[in-house]
């Protein structure tokens, strides 16, 4: 009999897939959902082995019908990805399985290894994860794949765009401007193109010397070829939302120090940082719900979209 909460239920048939891929003597004894996720859902398979010990693995699965349509290539993509990463240095899963088209499980899945560490949402130590948030980003841009993976899709467009209620409409209309360009010319790199706190794993001490450490990156779906720029841009709104919009615009300070190369001019960047800010105009409410999950309950929808509003009119002021 496999143990599970309620909400880390996977049906039979999916457990019989995964199972094909376990090792001799081995069986899944329980499993658990992992929260945090958007578009999919996330579950700890936990393994048992003959001799008595454990290990984890780890089941994406799209469940939801407006994102099933793109699982195909979603899935295909992390897959091809994490293989891509194996002995690269960047932490990230090891591939395992995948069924991208449902044709075993009952929802189109991906199976990987589980990596140690969590998310890291809080305010404190804030200050210390940032340069290390900096500096695992400058390495994942030092890929280069044999490959290259897919250009980089924007996500929002300037008709697209709907200033939260109450922000500042002059900043938001020269801001929307601003995307209304064509895109600046750039020296494309290796993206992971969701880039943020949610997706970064951290081992974090108690107090004492020994600081916080990066132990895994997740959540390659994504995975695009563009400007260095727009991963930066990702994580800088990210971190505006959680944290406030200094730490949004401290961010690219931080990846230049960790040795990154950004655009050279200003009016470049500030292209980048807003087409990914504006992006998130009318999807705030869906970006806020994992964090209030984590525990950060006091970032409600209207709060984030307060932060979100005041780190735009801060782009404009600081590079506009």
């Amino acid at each position: 009999m496999i143990d599970h909460d309620e909400a880390g239920t996977v049906r039979p048939s999916t457990l019989a897939w995964a199972s094909r891929y376990l090792k001799d003597g081995e069986r899944i004894v329980r499993t658990e959902a992992l929260h945090g996720g958007i578009t999919a859902e996330m579950r700890r398979l936990t393994i048992g082995a003959s001799d008595g010990g454990t290990r984890d693995l780890v089941l994406r699965s799209f469940v939801d019908p407006a994102f099933v349509a793109h699982a195909e290539a979603m899935l295909n993509r992390e897959a091809g990805t994490l293989a891509l990463l194996t002995g690269t240095g960047v932490p990230a899963p090891g591939p395992v399985a995948v069924d991208a088209t449902a044709a075993h499980c009952e929802h189109p899945s991906l199976l990987m290894t589980h990596l140690a560490g969590r998310t890291a949402l809080d305010d404190q130590g804030l200050e210390a994860r940032v340069p290390l948030l900096a500096r695992q980003l400058v390495a994942i841009h030092a890929v280069r794949p044999a490959e290259r993976p897919r250009e980089y899709q924007a996500w929002t467009t300037a008709d697209a765009v709907v200033p939260p209620d109450g922000a500042d409409a002059t900043a938001w209309a020269a801001a929307t401007d601003v995307i209304r360009r064509p895109p600046p010319p750039y020296e494309g790199r290796f993206l992971h193109r969701d880039f943020q706190p949610g997706n970064v794993l951290f081992h974090v001490p108690p107090p004492g010397p020994a600081g916080p450490r990066v132990t895994g990156v997740v959540d390659w779906v994504q995975t695009s070829w563009g400007p260095a720029d727009l991963d930066v841009a990702h994580c800088s709104s990210n971190l505006a939302m959680l944290h406030g919009p200094a730490w949004g615009l401290r961010f690219a300070e931080a990846y230049e120090e960790a040795g990154g190369t950004l655009a050279a001019a200003a009016g470049e960047r500030l292209y980048w940082r807003l087409l990914d800010a504006l992006g998130f105009s009318t999807s705030v409410r869906w970006v806020a719900r994992p964090w209030q999950e984590a525990g950060r309950t006091e970032l409600t929808t209207r709060a984030v979209e307060q932060r979100l509003d005041a780190y735009v009119t801060a782009l404009m002021d600081a590079l506009g």
